[in-house]
Protein backbone atom coordinates (compact mmCIF):
# COMPACT_ATOMS: atom_id res chain seq x y z
CA UNK A 1 0.00 0.00 0.00
CA UNK A 2 1.11 3.52 -0.70
CA UNK A 3 1.79 5.72 1.86
CA UNK A 4 1.44 9.53 1.77
CA UNK A 5 4.42 11.71 2.75
CA UNK A 6 3.28 15.78 4.22
CA UNK A 7 4.81 18.37 5.60
CA UNK A 8 3.77 21.66 6.46
CA UNK A 9 7.07 23.88 6.44
CA UNK A 10 7.13 27.82 7.21
CA UNK A 11 8.83 30.12 4.76
CA UNK A 12 12.27 30.70 5.59
CA UNK A 13 11.66 34.36 5.12
CA UNK A 14 8.66 34.56 7.59
CA UNK A 15 10.80 32.93 10.47
CA UNK A 16 12.30 35.32 12.84
CA UNK A 17 13.66 33.10 15.59
CA UNK A 18 16.20 30.61 15.99
CA UNK A 19 13.88 28.06 17.97
CA UNK A 20 11.09 28.14 15.27
CA UNK A 21 13.69 27.80 12.63
CA UNK A 22 15.49 24.99 14.24
CA UNK A 23 11.81 23.30 14.50
CA UNK A 24 11.26 23.96 10.52
CA UNK A 25 14.77 21.69 10.06
CA UNK A 26 13.56 19.05 12.48
CA UNK A 27 10.96 18.54 10.56
CA UNK A 28 12.32 18.75 7.49
CA UNK A 29 14.84 16.16 8.67
CA UNK A 30 12.73 13.67 9.86
CA UNK A 31 10.69 13.79 6.48
CA UNK A 32 14.08 13.52 4.72
CA UNK A 33 15.27 10.57 6.75
CA UNK A 34 11.68 9.16 5.91
CA UNK A 35 12.35 9.45 1.86
CA UNK A 36 15.94 8.50 2.12
CA UNK A 37 15.12 4.93 3.78
CA UNK A 38 12.05 4.24 0.93
CA UNK A 39 14.34 5.48 -1.63
CA UNK A 40 16.61 2.78 -0.16
CA UNK A 41 14.31 0.58 -0.08
CA UNK A 42 13.18 1.11 -3.91
CA UNK A 43 17.11 0.81 -4.88
CA UNK A 44 17.17 -2.88 -3.06
CA UNK A 45 14.23 -3.54 -6.07
CA UNK A 46 15.99 -1.89 -8.85
CA UNK A 47 18.91 -4.56 -8.03
CA UNK A 48 16.63 -7.23 -7.63
CA UNK A 49 15.27 -6.33 -10.99
CA UNK A 50 18.75 -5.38 -13.07
CA UNK A 51 20.27 -8.08 -15.03
CA UNK A 52 23.84 -6.75 -13.45
CA UNK A 53 23.09 -5.57 -9.74
CA UNK A 54 25.14 -3.51 -6.79
CA UNK A 55 27.91 -1.25 -7.76
CA UNK A 56 28.94 -2.60 -11.53
CA UNK A 57 25.45 -2.32 -12.30
CA UNK A 58 25.79 2.22 -11.94
CA UNK A 59 24.00 4.09 -14.60
CA UNK A 60 26.07 7.26 -14.78
CA UNK A 61 23.94 8.64 -17.98
CA UNK A 62 20.67 8.15 -15.42
CA UNK A 63 22.48 9.42 -12.73
CA UNK A 64 23.53 12.67 -14.39
CA UNK A 65 19.61 12.72 -15.97
CA UNK A 66 18.40 12.64 -11.71
CA UNK A 67 21.42 15.43 -10.51
CA UNK A 68 20.12 17.97 -13.52
CA UNK A 69 16.28 17.48 -12.80
CA UNK A 70 16.85 18.39 -9.10
CA UNK A 71 19.33 20.98 -9.88
CA UNK A 72 16.12 22.15 -11.97
CA UNK A 73 14.13 21.54 -8.53
CA UNK A 74 16.76 23.36 -6.70
CA UNK A 75 18.86 25.68 -8.41
CA UNK A 76 20.38 26.96 -4.90
CA UNK A 77 22.32 23.81 -4.15
CA UNK A 78 23.56 23.73 -7.99
CA UNK A 79 24.31 20.50 -10.03
CA UNK A 80 27.80 19.86 -8.61
CA UNK A 81 27.03 20.46 -5.16
CA UNK A 82 23.95 17.96 -5.66
CA UNK A 83 26.17 15.19 -7.20
CA UNK A 84 28.08 15.14 -4.26
CA UNK A 85 24.99 14.11 -2.50
CA UNK A 86 23.47 12.12 -4.89
CA UNK A 87 26.38 10.05 -4.85
CA UNK A 88 26.18 9.79 -1.29
CA UNK A 89 22.43 8.89 -1.73
CA UNK A 90 23.04 6.02 -4.54
CA UNK A 91 26.09 4.39 -2.24
CA UNK A 92 24.17 4.40 0.73
CA UNK A 93 20.99 2.46 -1.07
CA UNK A 94 23.52 0.09 -2.77
CA UNK A 95 24.95 -0.51 0.69
CA UNK A 96 21.76 -1.60 1.92
CA UNK A 97 20.52 -3.32 -0.86
CA UNK A 98 23.86 -5.67 -1.10
CA UNK A 99 23.44 -5.88 2.95
CA UNK A 100 19.86 -6.81 2.58
CA UNK A 101 20.82 -9.37 -0.21
CA UNK A 102 23.71 -11.22 1.80
CA UNK A 103 21.08 -11.51 5.09
CA UNK A 104 18.21 -12.83 2.97
CA UNK A 105 20.89 -15.60 1.33
CA UNK A 106 20.58 -18.88 2.86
Amino acid sequence: MAEELRICLPDPADVADLDAARTAIDTIDAALADLLARRAAMAGVVQRLKPVGGFAGRNPERERRIVAAMAERAPALGAERLARIMNAVIEAGLEVAEESATHASP
